[in-house]
This record gives structure tokens, sequence and C-alpha cells, in this order.
């Protein structure tokens, strides 16, 4: 009667050593959760739909890299080169990415709860339908980015520049751009509601909250 359940943990160790062989390595990076690569050269490298849980890619190089789908939850990527990246439908979930280049990268449709990145660098990255709920983004340079219809509910902006940044559609209530550069930026159809906007400057902002240029601690004055 022991039999068949000798067979079944036989073939469940045998899937796990298999599992295992089958780690991806690249420039000396062993691509698993937990792994350090810290500093790596993964440019243009394809980690589409892999188990990057609490991964370090601080440091790495990870430009034009494929992410697609892939699980980077509680993954610490400060200072990381993502520029070009492709992040579609990535997870993000309370990852750090303080000072990290996201430069024209991909980030449609991410879940990036509660993450972690003041300080990025974000110009012109698309976050079109992202979850961003309670994610931190102070001081970032967020400029010419679209936020279309993304979550940014409780999302921090404060002292960011989003010069030019698209925040159509975008749900936006609770989230805070205290002394935060927002000129030209677009609104149209984003729900405000209870968002602050102390100190914001919004010199040709379309939709925006009126009587900015009364705030004395705004740019203007």
């Amino acid at each position: 009667m022991f039999r068949p359940l000798l067979t079944i943990l036989g073939l469940s160790l045998g899937l796990a050593a298999h599992a295992a062989q089958d780690d991806v390595k690249i420039n000396g990076c062993t691509l698993a959760p937990g792994a350090n690569c810290a500093g790596m050269d993964l440019r243009n490298a394809d980690l589409s739909n892999m188990d990057l849980r609490r991964i370090n890619f601080n440091g790495a190089d990870l430009s034009g890299a494929d992410l697609r789908h892939a699980n980077l939850d509680l993954a610490s990527l400060e200072e990381a080169n993502l520029s070009r990246a492709n992040l579609t439908r990535a997870s993000l979930q309370q990852a750090r990415l303080r000072m990290a280049n996201l430069y024209k990268a991909r980030l449609v449709g991410i879940n990036a709860w509660g993450m972690v990145a003041p300080a990025v660098r974000a110009e012109k990255a698309d976050f079109r339908g992202a979850n961003l709920q309670f994610a931190r983004l102070s001081g970032g340079k967020l400029l010419r980015a679209n936020f279309e219809a993304a979550d940014l509910e409780m999302a921090w902006f404060n002292r960011a520049d989003m010069t030019r940044t698209n925040m159509s559609d975008a749900n936006l209530q609770e989230a805070k751009f205290g002394e935060t550069n927002m000129q030209k930026a677009v609104m149209t159809g984003a729900r405000r509601h209870y968002a602050t906007f102390v100190g914001t400057y919004m010199e040709g902002c379309r939709d925006c909250p009126h009587g900015w240029e009364k705030n004395i601690y705004s740019k203007a004055n």
C-alpha cells in the first residue's frame, strides 16, 4: 500500500531536482528567488515569466531586458538600469527601486502595490493601467511619463518632476503631490478625490485643480 505513496514522493523529488537544474544562469547570475545578482550585466536578457521574488538586482544593467509577467515582488533594484526594458504585466509589489533608471521603460499593467522608488528616473516611461497604490515615487524624474488609467491611490509624488506627465483617467484618490512640478501635465478625466496639491506648480496643466497659483508655497511666488 506504500508503493503508490513512494512513487509519488519519488516523482515529486525528481521534479524538484529537474526544476533546480533548469534554473537559468546568465553571466554568473542564477536567476531564482532570493538570488544575488547585484551589478550583473543582463542587458537585453529574456527574463519573462520568471519567479524573481526577493532577488537582488541592485546596480544591475537590465536595459532592454524582457521582464514581461515576471514576479519581482520584494525584489531590490536600487540604482538598476531598466531603461527601455519591457515589464508589461510584471509584479513589483513592495519592490525597492531607489534611484533606478526607467527611461522609456514599458510598465503597462504592472502590479506595483507599495513599491518604494524615491528619486527614480522614469522619463517617458509607460505606466498605463498600472497599479501603483501606496507606491513611493517622491523626488522622481517623471517627465513625459504616461500614467493613463493607472491606479495611483495613496501614492506619493512629493517634489517629483512631472512636467508634461499624462494622468488622464487615472485614479489619484488621496495621492500626494506636495511641491511637485506638474507644468503642462494632463489630468483629463482623472479622479482627484482627497488628493493633495500643496505647493504644486501647475502652469499650463490641463484639467488640473484651480487656484494653485494662490498657494503661498507655489513656485510661482
